[in-house]
C-alpha cells in the first residue's frame, strides 16, 4: 500500500487536542518539517510528549499550539541557551509542564507499547516530582509489601518521527542514534514519517538491513529532504547555527508565521 502523502496532507492526520510524541533527541534528527507543518496549520490543545525536546516544543509553544508538555528535559543544549518560549509558556500558565526524568517518560512508552496502564520505576523513590506530577504515585508492591513509584503509561495518539529512509509503503531506516523513535512507534495510535530519502520497495524486501519501523505501524511518509534542519540529521547535515539564531530572535506568533512562510526561501525546497 502507497503511503506517500504530501506535508500538509499527513498533518491533517493530527487533530486538536491529540497527544503528540516528537522524535529525535535536543537538536538532532527533531521532525522540524512536520513540527512547522502543524505550526502553519494551527493545530490547538496539543499534548506533546519527547524526552528530550528542544526547537521543536519551543516552535510549537511559540505557536500557541501546545496544551501540556510531558519530557524529561526541555532546552537548547550548552552553547544555544535555555528554551525560551517553553519557559515563558509554563512561567504564564499558558502550558503545562509536567516534569519528567527521561527515563520516567520512556518508562511511560513501554507501558503504552506493552498494552498495560502503568510501569515501576525503581529510582524515583524520593522525589517532588511523584507530589506534583499526575503521572505518578506510589502503589505496594504485593510480593514484598514495600512502596514502589509507578509512572502511569502515555499513548500518543500521533507520533511523528524523521527517519533517512524509508519506501512508500512506510518501512523505515534509521542511521545513527535511534534515539527514542523505535519506541514511540510502538507505543503510539499512529505514526507519521518524514524521510530524506524514498528508497525502492526491494530495499526491505530482499535485503538482510531490514527497517526499525515497519510499514504496518505507520499510516502516513512524506518525501522531505531536510526535513530535520536546522537541526541535524546524521550522515546528512549538520544544525545549522544561523538558522537557528534567527528562530531563537523570534518575539511574538506574528514573527513566527512571518518565519514558517519564508523559511525554505534560501537553500531549503518547499514541500
Amino acid at each position: 500500500m502507497n503511503k506517500l502523502m504530501s506535508l500538509t496532507q499527513a498533518v491533517e492526520i493530527i487533530q486538536d487536542n491529540d497527544t503528540v510524541g516528537i522524535g529525535g533527541n535536543v537538536l538532532h534528527r527533531a521532525p522540524m518539517g512536520l513540527v512547522r507543518e502543524i505550526a502553519r496549520q494551527g493545530k490547538k490543545g496539543l499534548h506533546i510528549v519527547k524526552t528530550a525536546g528542544a526547537m521543536d516544543v519551543d516552535l510549537l509553544c511559540l505557536a500557541e499550539c501546545v496544551s501540556s508538555v510531558d519530557a524529561g528535559f526541555i532546552s537548547y543544549e550548552t552553547e544555544y541557551s535555555l528554551a525560551g518560549h517553553y519557559r515563558k509558556a509554563v512561567q504564564n500558565g499558558v502550558v503545562k509542564g509536567n516534569e519528567h526524568a527521561c527515563y520516567t517518560v520512556i518508562s511511560a512508552l513501554r507501558a503504552a507499547s506493552a498494552g498495560i496502564p502503568f510501569m515501576p520505576v525503581k529510582g524515583l523513590q524520593i522525589s517532588d516530582l511523584i507530589e506534583v506530577n499526575d503521572y505518578f504515585t506510589r502503589i505496594q508492591d504485593p510480593f514484598s509489601g514495600e512502596p514502589v513509584t509507578v509512572v502511569k503509561a502515555i499513548v500518543p495518539d500521533v507520533v511523528i518521527l524523521h527517519v533517512q529512509e524509508a519506501d512508500k509503503r512506510g518501512n523505515a531506516k534509521i542511521l545513527g542514534p535511534i534515539y527514542d523513535d523505535v519506541l514511540l512507534s510502538r507505543a503510539a495510535k499512529k505514526v507519521i514519517i518524514s524521510a530524506e530519502t524514498i528508497v525502492p520497495d526491494s530495499k526491505f524486501e530482499f535485503s538482510q538491513d531490514k527497517a526499525d519501523i515497519p510499514h504496518f505501524l505507520v499510516n502516513a511518509v512524506v518525501h522531505l529532504p531536510k526535513g530535520a534542519a536546522p537541526c541535524s540529521c546524521p550522515s546528512k547535515y549538520s544544525i545549522d547555527r544561523g538558522k537557528l539564531d534567527t528562530f531563537k530572535a523570534l518575539k511574538s506568533k506574528e514573527e513566527l508565521l512571518d518565519y514558517l512562510d519564508n523559511f525554505n526561501t534560501a537553500d531549503y525546497r518547499r514541500y
